[in-house]
């Protein structure tokens, strides 16, 4: 039998359901044809105490197996991240790009633009590209994904490479600037519909450190375990954490107007936003606030644009 007790934010995502209407993972996981498509997955699927088929989500090696099944059967891509990067849980990377395809559209669901005309920029991708991937095999977006370590970016862009379909698609470029989102980046002239950030959460190592104790503490986990989770410092956290580089994004977009038609964010506490909101009134910008709830984790997508029809 497996523990449900050690449960992780995947394991939430997939219980409570309260996912976008057009994520592909929003009715829980058949885990038979998930094992079809990706058969690493079955050594890991077990009865649980309630008599159903799930995998410990305690185990790191298992949530990576549930999320390569994800993608290939959605999606039919083959994905995999190095050794101590992130493994993002899909469902709920997934209901970003939904609620970005809602923006773009004024929430119109027939409008929704698709293609490679769209043109998107991620905004420290990482290693596991998973935005980029999602957004070009559902919407067929185009991508900028920027990263600032270089290993991880090679690590992406194999991945990528190796599949053709969603490869044309996304453009991996190095961001020399550890303190800059959009500068060096992007060129003169260029466009885009939307960004995109999942920004780092902590302001120091030690802060991460001790968030990772925690997370090992109420899992249950060893420290081998917990660091199979992963996490590099430049994905867990940055000067001024969450609000610091979300306030350099805006002073950025403030200086780029016209870079995107919407400049959009994840923002992971709710207390830092009266913040944020208060330094984009002052820049005279067009606000929004999407709220994303996966499980009992949530989160909300800060958007603000200064184009006025």
């Amino acid at each position: 039998m497996l523990n449900e007790s050690a449960s992780g934010d995947q394991q939430a995502e997939y219980r409570l359901g309260l996912v976008h209407p057009r994520n592909r993972f929003r009715t829980g996981y058949d885990f038979a044809r998930l094992i079809s498509r990706h058969p690493s997955l079955e050594e890991f699927a077990g009865p649980t105490v309630r008599g159903n088929t799930s995998i410990d989500f305690a185990d790191p090696n298992a949530v990576m197996a549930l999320n390569q099944a994800l993608l290939a059967d959605a999606y039919g891509l083959s994905w995999s991240v190095p050794p101590g990067a992130l493994c993002p849980p899909v469902p709920g990377r997934s209901d970003y790009l939904h609620h970005l395809a809602d923006l773009l559209s004024n929430g119109d669901a027939s409008s929704i633009p698709r293609g490679r005309d769209v043109h998107i920029i991620d905004i420290g991708a990482g290693a596991n590209a998973i935005y980029p991937m999602i957004g070009a095999a559902e919407y067929g977006w185009s991508f900028v994904a920027t990263e600032i370590d270089q290993t991880a970016m090679r690590w992406a862009r194999q991945v990528i490479r190796v599949n053709r379909s969603i490869g044309p698609l996304i453009e991996y470029r190095h961001q020399a600037n550890p303190n800059a989102c959009f500068a060096g980046v992007t060129k003169p002239g260029e466009r885009f519909h939307a960004s995109m950030c999942n920004p780092p959460f902590h302001a120091s190592a030690n802060e991460a450190a001790e968030a990772s104790t925690r997370k090992r503490r109420n899992l249950k986990l060893s420290n081998a375990e917990a660091l199979n989770f992963g996490g590099r410092s430049n994905e867990l956290w940055c000067p001024g954490g969450e609000v610091g580089f979300i306030e350099r994004m805006i002073t950025e977009s403030v200086a780029r107007p016209n870079l995107c038609r919407w400049f959009t964010t994840l923002v992971s506490k709710s207390e830092n936003l009266p913040r944020l909101r208060r330094m984009l009134k002052s820049a005279n910008a067009i606000i929004t606030t999407i709220d994303m709830a996966q499980g009992q984790k949530k989160s909300r997508i800060l958007a603000w644009t200064f184009y006025r029809p």
